[in-house]
């Protein structure tokens, strides 16, 4: 081998120059890689939550393609070193002995320069590793920054949120309170007093039932004057007509209610009850009940014969079940109308006379759905009524309520979402960034033992173009 080296001086010298060039070209290739890295750094800090996927599949496709181009100027590299070696050993062969001392003399400047720029590479090497540790700390640093503002943010929010849950709970509660008590309060008194007009006037009634032995005759008179009189309905619908319009509003009821949309059947009256969403059901209640029974019953007690005054209750008796039953088949017509109406008896006799039929009021409701209802008892139903309009529209404002509740609380935890998915991200980042360094320490360990050529002679070998912003950077 000693011998070939002292025969072929210029070979040798070529190879190594060959073997030089190649190192080079290779360290030149991974320093270019190594700055489109950079680029790529500065440009994924922009673009962090929307380029994070496409970034590793162009990174992945530029590392293919540079491998590929790596392999090619190897080649290429290899042939044209073919090339040089066979040419230099035939043209040098005969200078020789007369470029000897001139060989030595630029071998050792060759040598000052290369030991020159593999101490700069290796400066600037060192350096660059720096700086990614730097980056790497910074990205550390502002990822441990965001989680923790993360997650001030959501005990911040789940907090305004629980103090929110709360005061409305606390809040609907005072306001049920509030209801309840008004509620309660009201029917107790509207009860009490109706009660206590009831009972003053059957007291009045037995107090004065001598006086009226003395009209018997003038109410005779005025019977026989109304015995042809149809009654059943005209005064009933005034009475009631004049009790709605005082305690409800004209939205709140209507008269003459056609209640099923399918049939002709009217109802004297009708309340607007607040249906399913934003419809609305008819609650009806009929004023036609006919007096002619009522009145036979007084003239029977007036007789004081008690088999005529139990044959009239059960002629009265009979007369409000049949007409119960007509309420029932014409106007209790579920979903448009509840289901149950309200029989109005219109003087306060008659529905203590009802009330004292045995079970009567419990079989109508609970044969035909009907109610029996006097003047004193209809209001106590319309205030009840009323106080029950208020409490529906507060429940309904209530579920408003939770309904926004709810919908803070999912787009909150879609933020949340959001917030996970950025983090993972960075994360994804700052591996990519530590794959980077890696790579380029790497690429630095195996380039230790190689000497560097002058930029002139890399560029002359390698002809591979020049990086701009890497030149502006070294100088």
């Amino acid at each position: 081998m000693f011998s070939f080296v002292q025969a072929h001086p210029t070979a040798v010298i070529a190879g190594a120059a060959a073997a030089l060039l190649l190192l080079l070209a290779m360290w030149l290739l991974s320093r270019r890689q190594t700055r489109r890295l950079e680029q790529r750094l500065g440009a994924l800090s922009q673009q962090l939550q929307e380029q994070a996927q496409r970034e590793a599949r162009e990174t992945a496709e530029r590392e293919r393609q540079q491998r590929e181009e790596l392999r090619a100027d190897v080649r290429g590299v290899n042939d044209a070193l073919v090339r040089m070696m066979g040419e230099m050993a035939r043209t040098q062969q005969g200078q020789l002995d007369s470029f000897g001392g001139q060989l030595r003399a630029v071998n050792r400047s060759d040598e000052e320069r290369m030991e020159r720029m593999q101490r700069t590479v290796g400066e600037r090497l060192e350096a660059y590793e720096a700086q990614m540790e730097r980056i790497t700390q910074v990205l550390d640093d502002k990822l441990a920054g965001n989680e923790e503002r993360i997650e001030r943010v959501r005990a911040a929010l789940e907090g305004g949120l629980t103090l929110i849950r709360r005061e409305n709970e606390q809040k609907l509660e005072q306001m049920r309170q509030a209801v309840d008590e008004k509620l309660s309060g009201s029917l107790d008194r509207r009860l009490g007093e109706s009660f206590r007009a009831v009972s003053d006037r059957l007291e009045q009634v037995t107090r004065e039932l001598s006086q009226m032995q003395t009209l018997a005759s003038g109410v005779g008179d005025l019977k026989r004057v109304l015995t042809h009189v149809n009654v059943s309905g005209t005064w009933s619908e005034v009475r009631l007509g004049a009790l709605l319009e005082q305690m409800l509003a004209p939205g709140q009821y209507e008269a003459c209610a056609r209640v099923n949309p399918d049939g002709d059947a009217t109802a004297d009256y009708a309340l607007l009850m607040p249906g399913s969403g934003e419809g609305r059901v008819y609650l009806p209640i009929d004023a036609s009940f006919p007096q002619e029974d009522y009145r036979r019953y007084l003239d029977a007690a007036d007789s004081g014969d008690a088999g005529v005054i139990e044959a009239a209750q059960r002629a009265l008796e009979a007369a409000l079940r049949l007409h119960a039953r007509r309420i029932r088949d014409r106007l209790i017509v579920p979903p448009h109308t509840t289901d149950y109406a309200v029989l109005f008896l219109p003087s306060e006799g008659l529905y203590a006379q009802a009330l004292r039929l045995g079970a009567l009021q419990d079989q109508l409701q609970s044969q035909y759905r009907v109610a029996l209802a006097g003047p004193t008892t209809l209001c106590a139903l319309l205030n009840s009524l009323q106080l029950g309009f208020r409490t529906l529209a507060i429940e309904r404002q209530s579920a408003e309520v939770w309904k926004l509740l709810g919908a803070v609380k999912t787009e909150f935890g879609r933020f949340s979402e959001l917030l996970a998915r950025t983090q993972q991200k960075l994360r994804a980042a700052s591996e990519s960034i530590e794959d980077a360094a890696l790579k380029t320490r790497t690429i630095q360990e195996r380039l230790q033992d190689v000497q560097p050529l002058p930029g002139d002679a890399a560029r002359e070998v390698l002809p591979l173009g020049r990086d701009e912003d890497a030149d502006d950077e070294w100088n």
